[in-house]
């Protein structure tokens, strides 16, 4: 498996990369090539892709941070599954995303707001991680790359892109 990273944001790209690195483990995946790109060369990103290409990757991980549909584009042109974490991947064009649920955190960080406008110094408010997740699967992109994504997998997710 392969990881398309964002080398304008090292910190969160470092942290991305880990957490796969870390999934791929138990499994025995081999996380490799890592590509990082800038994010808005398209030359750049073809070359990722012909990298990707050459190294018979099964699927791609992408960087959230990066140019959602010309990734997706690319990745459907060369027939290689990807994934993401917001649900906009999925939605535009990816495979699939797997995610914290973008509108219950936003609302969760109104929440942060109001109790820091309310005079509570943010020192003092515990720091907390999301609880509800999304999956969402396309499955246009499915078949356009020729991958059938099992009814039991379907089942399973949030929203099913037809």
């Amino acid at each position: 498996m392969g990881v398309l990273g964002h080398s304008t944001s090292p910190v969160f790209a470092k942290a991305m990369l880990d957490a796969v690195r870390l999934s791929g483990g138990p499994t025995g995946t081999e996380i490799q090539p890592v590509v990082m790109v800038s994010g808005t060369d398209q030359i750049e990103l073809e070359s990722a892709f012909v990298t990707f290409v050459n190294e018979r990757l099964d699927a791609i991980v992408v960087q959230g941070s990066l140019p959602i549909k010309p990734v997706t584009d690319l990745a459907i042109k060369h027939g290689i599954p990807t994934s993401g974490s917001a649900r906009a991947f999925a939605e535009n064009g990816g495979l699939l995303s797997f995610g914290a649920d973008g509108p219950s955190t936003f609302r969760h960080g109104a929440r942060f707001v109001g109790r820091i406008l309310q005079g509570k110094l943010p020192r003092d408010i515990p720091i907390e991680q999301p609880t509800k997740f999304d999956l969402a699967v396309n499955l246009k992109t499915a078949k356009a790359i020729g991958v059938t994504i099992p009814e039991t997998f379907l089942l399973r997710a949030e929203a099913v892109i037809k």
